[in-house]
């Protein structure tokens, strides 16, 4: 009897584990952006992402963030971590961002290398239509020493 009751109480508890790790999963949407820009200058970059939404409108999640960029002999290698939080406002097709990331950048041209990292604490805004949302964001972080040319930048995102 106490095999059984221990057989029986180790597939009630698997079941319910395994149904809860279904609900968690249900949950988790992956994505991310994707760009690539050539001409006098050359941008390609890569930022997947996982997002858990709650039932409340948030989503919050993690990401990485990969850009290669050539501008004649000069090449930067910028890898990051994010940490992204995403609101979406009730009967409005409006989505608010806030985002941390931290980058580490390697920067080479015929003279050498130089190894940076910087931290940016990005705050958007994005029309959201199902899975797609393009806007702006602006990293209140930014100073001169950054890589990045603006404060600003584009949102374009994608998840499934």
């Amino acid at each position: 009897m106490k095999k059984f009751s221990f057989l029986l109480f180790t597939f009630l508890t698997l079941t319910m584990f395994s149904q809860q790790k279904n609900e968690f999963w249900d949950n988790v949407r992956f994505g991310g952006s994707f760009s690539m820009n050539f001409g006098s200058q050359t941008n390609i970059g890569i930022s997947p992402s996982a997002i858990y939404d709650f039932d409340n409108g948030f989503s919050l999640g993690t990401g990485l963030n990969y850009v290669y960029s050539k501008i004649d002999n000069f090449k930067t290698n910028v890898y990051g971590v994010s940490l992204i939080s995403l609101y979406q406002i009730p009967k409005v097709d409006i989505q608010l961002s806030g985002e941390f990331e931290q980058s580490f950048a390697k920067q080479t041209d015929s003279f050498g290398s130089l190894n940076t990292s910087f931290p940016a604490l990005y705050l958007g805004a994005a029309y959201n239509t199902g899975n797609f949302a393009v806007g702006f964001r602006y990293d209140i972080l930014y100073d001169n020493s950054n890589i990045y040319a603006s404060a600003f930048s584009p949102i374009v995102r994608f998840y499934f």
